[in-house]
């Protein structure tokens, strides 16, 4: 591998782990393209640590507030002074998070007549012959974006304390509810886990979504999303990584090919949360709407296509 193509992966990994289009759907669609029929899965998973360097950069301060006060909830629950109702917005996140990360763990449950878990699914479903599946997932996350954006014109238009807000030239992005309840959090927390099989589904833009269902302030639903996927992304990252330092083709590749695609793939995906986040605020999410509706169409379309012939339309090769 190139210098050059770790700093396009950096960039499409940077851009698409963050924007709401699925990198696992992207990624998929792209070595359907090109034929690729493997990865250095390393350098995959170092990939991943460059966006999430990005997420801890962008959002540092709110971490650090959450660590520190991580330690004084410890401290307060062995003491006995921990009180469920009383506990301040940073406290509160904490407990949404924990509460948001434990659906994550069906993922280990095995299924049934097989020695595979469900985790194991996301890595069959994004075989080239599952590409339709990639497709189809792409298109229910534009409803799923869609559906949030109504949710969230609802939330705005019900928000009696918003009208207030808003004569005192307060913006619509203030709408909603503040902080998350434990319900908010298991429905985010099983649309993440949703998300976690099936390429197409973006994680970001489907947790987002549920958030604004909920009548969470859209900011708020996208700051706690972001957040809850830094424990989430470092998991993969660890179990991946012992699977990469496992396999056959180890750390086969050039420790300043790595680098750069860190590097690459962290400054991306810190944009990439500034963009999303202007997208948000401005209401532009609609453009997020119409390209994951445009390329699922394109790519059912294509599937129909190489499942009648049987052939890769783009390298012409058989579909193993």
């Amino acid at each position: 591998m190139s210098i050059i193509d770790a700093i396009i992966q950096g960039i499409v990994q940077g851009l698409t782990e963050f924007l709401p289009v699925s990198s696992s759907g992207h990624l998929s669609i792209t070595q359907h393209i090109l034929g690729a029929t493997e990865n250095n899965l390393f350098f995959n998973v170092m990939l991943h640590v460059g966006t999430l360097v990005a997420v801890v950069a962008f959002y540092h301060k709110l971490i650090w507030s959450l660590i520190k006060e991580f330690f004084s909830l410890v401290k307060d629950v062995f003491t006995g002074k921990f009180k469920w109702k009383e506990m301040n917005y940073e406290r509160n996140l904490i407990m949404m998070l924990i509460i948001g990360l434990l659906p994550l763990f069906l993922l280990f449950l095995p299924i049934p007549g097989t020695d595979m878990k469900i985790k194991d699914l996301a890595d069959v479903l994004t075989g080239e012959r599952y590409l339709i599946v990639v497709a189809i997932s792409l298109m229910i996350t534009s409803i799923l974006l869609t559906v949030g954006i109504i949710c969230n014109k609802r939330t705005i238009s019900s928000d009696t304390g918003f009208k207030h807000l808003k004569n005192a030239n307060h913006s619509a992005s203030e709408a909603g509810k503040e902080s998350f309840n434990v319900l908010d959090a298991v429905c985010v927390g099983l649309m993440q886990f949703v998300a976690a099989i099936f390429p197409g589904i973006s994680r970001s833009g489907s947790t987002l979504a549920v958030g604004e269902m909920r009548g969470i302030n859209k900011q708020k639903a996208l700051d706690y999303t972001f957040v809850l996927g830094v424990p989430s992304i470092l998991a993969a990252a660890l179990l991946e990584g012992v699977d990469a330092i496992k396999s056959p083709e180890g750390i086969s590749i050039d420790p300043v090919v790595i680098i750069v695609g860190m590097v690459v793939s962290a400054i991306v995906g810190y944009f990439a949360i500034l963009i999303f986040k202007w997208f948000l605020k401005t209401d532009k999410m609609i453009i997020f709407v119409v390209y994951t509706a445009l390329v699922g169409i394109v790519f059912l379309v294509i599937s129909c296509i190489e499942m009648n012939t049987g052939a890769n339309v783009f390298t012409g090769a058989m579909i193993q």
